[in-house]
């Protein structure tokens, strides 16, 4: 299996034109300065304010800046599919640095085993893109269909779309921009409504509702009667959210499975007039190579990190099958969040795999490892998503042949910008540590770790596991009910719980009361929506991050 690309029909035998090359030697400059600054703007974020932004749209943006430099150089980037590559490395290289390499060889640090740094280093450098490949082997697929909704892709692509023609939709795009910017200014979380207009319906409402019950779960369970079920009124202390995703997850497993057990794909899932059909057999054979791919990199982790001389044969086979297994699924179910929500737990479920790390009574060692490689996988493979998702809407009704070469093309980008992620981390993680430039997200998981799992917390989570299997079975698929809802619960946010279920309202009255009248307009807009507030909050904080440091 070639790991740079899939073998791709010729562009010149079906008549259409090849698509723009990463390597070209402009687009390659470009695309090496974006990602460089895309990877230092995510550090400095990440280790300020404890997030990452989303920098894709910024990326368009400089795209469409330089196209319009008057000079022969750079009209090449009046293509769309250019400033499609642009914008794809800039996100790429953002949450690279930040989410697959910073933020795990942090938690070595933090915890003082300074020799586990360089080890964690060179195994989440590899998961990491292992990570982005396997989305863009799978995009297209029964479990990850182009058609679903991707929601910052959406937006990036009507911003690019809307800078080259212009016209009603960029009227339409300007609006929900506005309209983005000016909720985001009050401290609304705009993505989560814009959202609820292209995603799923039931698997949103269910996150919405998840959103609203954790934010004011201190006045819903402040009776007397939830005292023993919720500590302080507070599910997360009771590790009611973290259970309902593990039993959501592992339902979603099986799904998964009958899915690629499927002889023929649903026809519904793909839509065969804009996109290559990935068959199941091949997303099985893709989760195979992945799979094995992933035992390789954890029993790297495990040799360079010293765990054969901390555990037994038996016990060290068993953390390399775990490792490896969290990891897969951690990047699985971050994906199907980000393609239905446009948010994802990364971070949660990372501290779910570490939870149940330590119910296995894992050394020291094997927790820092287990959870720096679980926290590595999920960020790569969600933004994969949205820039594959943005290329498939720039490229509609150019042929088949032009949209599998121009996925290869972004994934050849990514991989530039994956190579100078681990360059700008390589040389600045020293001196971010030496200033205390720590993520927070890492003294969280090392509390967890020296502060250990009771019995109870055991039992908490194998309880609340049973109604997320069953809201999930009852979802099915297609909906991710119980995924979404556990994600809602992880993430528990008041303003974006009645965000989503506003947008929602507002979608279904304007489909109910004029049928088919706003369908074209709706994505515009609710692109425009998550662009709006993708500026704002990427422009906010990255002054109060760079305010932080004086």
């Amino acid at each position: 299996m070639n790991i740079l690309a899939k073998e791709i029909p010729s562009a010149g035998g079906t008549g259409t034109r090849p698509h723009p090359r990463a390597w070209e030697p402009a687009t390659l400059i470009v695309i090496l300065l974006v990602s460089a600054v895309g990877a230092i703007i995510g550090l400095q974020i990440l280790t300020t304010l404890g997030m990452t932004p989303n920098t894709s749209i910024i990326g368009a943006l400089v795209a469409m800046i330089i196209a319009r430099i008057p000079n022969r150089l750079f009209i090449s980037f009046r293509s769309t599919h250019v400033q499609n590559l642009v914008q794809s490395a800039m996100s790429t290289a953002t949450f690279g640095a930040a989410n697959g390499l910073l933020l795990p060889i942090g938690i070595p640090y933090v915890l003082n085993r300074p020799d586990l740094i360089l080890p964690m280093f060179a195994g989440v450098s590899l998961a990491m893109i292992l990570d982005g490949y396997l989305l863009y082997r799978m995009y297209g697929s029964a479990l990850f269909p182009a058609n679903a909704a991707w929601p910052q892709g959406i937006a990036a692509a009507e911003a690019i779309r809307a800078g080259d023609k212009g016209g009603q939709n960029a009227v339409v795009l300007g609006a929900g921009a506005a309209i983005g910017a000016t909720g985001a200014w009050f401290g609304i979380p705009m993505s989560a409504f814009g959202t609820a207009f292209i995603g799923n319906v039931w698997a949103l409402g269910m996150f919405g509702i998840g959103l609203l019950i954790s934010g004011y779960s201190t006045f819903l369970f402040a009776a007397p009667v939830f005292h023993g079920i919720f500590p302080d009124a507070s599910p997360m202390k009771a590790l009611a959210p973290h259970g309902l995703m593990v039993g959501a997850g592992l339902v979603a497993l099986l799904q998964m499975g009958f899915v690629m057990l499927a002889r023929k794909q649903p026809a519904t899932e793909v839509t065969k007039a804009t996109e290559p059909e990935v068959r199941p057999s091949t997303t099985r054979r893709i989760l195979g190579f992945g799979s094995i791919a992933y035992v390789l990199i954890a029993i790297l982790l495990a040799v360079t990190g010293g765990l054969m001389e901390e555990m037994s044969l038996t016990g060290l086979v068993g953390f390399i099958v775990f490792a490896a297994a969290a990891a897969l699924v951690h990047e699985l179910i971050v994906g199907i969040s980000a393609m239905h929500t446009g948010w994802f737990p990364a971070f949660a479920v990372a501290l779910i795999t570490l939870l149940l790390g330590i119910l296995l009574g894992l050394p020291l060692t094997g927790l820092i490892l287990l959870t720096g490689f679980s926290a590595a996988t999920g960020p790569a493979f969600a933004d994969m998503g949205y820039d594959l998702k943005t290329g498939t809407i720039l490229r509609a009704g150019e042929g088949h042949a032009f949209d599998l070469d121009g996925r290869r093309q972004q994934w050849f980008a990514s991989l530039i910008a994956f190579g100078v992620a681990v360059v700008v981390v390589a040389f600045s993680w020293e001196s971010l540590f030496g200033m205390g430039r720590i993520p927070p997200i890492n003294f969280v998981y090392a509390s967890a770790i020296e502060a250990g799992v009771t019995g109870d917390a055991a039992r908490n989570l194998f309880l609340w596991a049973i109604p997320g299997a069953l809201l999930q079975f009852i979802g099915g698929s297609k909906r991710q009910m119980g995924v979404l809802f556990a994600t809602g619960m992880l993430l528990g946010n008041v303003a974006a719980g009645f965000a989503v279920l506003i947008g929602i309202a507002v979608r279904l009255a304007l489909t109910t009361f004029w049928p088919g009248r706003f369908d074209s307009r709706i994505p515009v807009f609710a692109g425009g929506v998550i662009a709006g507030d993708a500026l704002f909050s990427f422009t906010n904080a990255t002054i109060r991050s760079f305010g932080a440091d004086k």
